[in-house]
């Protein structure tokens, strides 16, 4: 279990890392660009571990069901949202949402056993768990309204127009 947790830990401070280079790219390329480097990247870098890991075993893939593989997909979908999300909200408050979102969905998914999942009965305390959360991120937000709201609106303005601009280039 402690392995586990450690793992958990580091992959939560691996993705907010990523996305944080992520948004640094895209200040230099467009969302796609960066979608694309980000996801060919990786593409390079999981084939050669996998390789020297796992040899050929790597593509043994007869049990895995069909519809597993728009995995690939909806990885492009949360990169494109990630790196757009960063620029209009910041990295914290985006983090934030994403979490809650991905906390929420988990507990749907687990509570409806979708996806495979097996079964995880929903209990008041999991909705609890969420909705603290959510209030964290409220406060967060909301609590330093009146400091940085100029700020705040400025850069969410020159952010949007520049998403907008390039969706009408795409």
């Amino acid at each position: 279990m402690i392995q586990g947790l450690l793992l958990a830990l580091v992959a939560g401070s691996l993705v907010s890392m990523q996305n944080v280079f992520n948004s640094k790219v895209n200040e230099h390329t467009g969302s796609w660009a960066t979608t694309a480097l980000v996801l060919g990247m990786g593409f390079a870098a999981s084939l050669t571990f996998g390789l020297l890991f796992e040899g050929g075993r790597l593509f043994s893939l007869e049990n895995m069901k069909p519809w597993y593989w728009f995995s690939g997909g909806i990885g492009v979908g949360v990169v494109i949202c990630l790196t757009l999300g960063l620029r209009l909200l910041g990295p914290t408050y985006a983090i934030s949402i994403v979490l809650i979102s991905q906390l929420g969905s988990a507990l749907v998914w687990d509570s409806l056993g979708w996806l495979g999942l097996s079964k995880v009965p929903f209990t008041f305390q999991k909705l609890v768990g969420v909705l603290v959360i959510i209030g964290g991120i409220l406060v967060f937000k909301l609590g330093g309204r009146g400091e940085n709201e100029a700020a705040t609106a400025e850069t969410d303005k020159t952010s949007e127009s520049r998403i907008q601009s390039e969706a009408r280039g795409a």
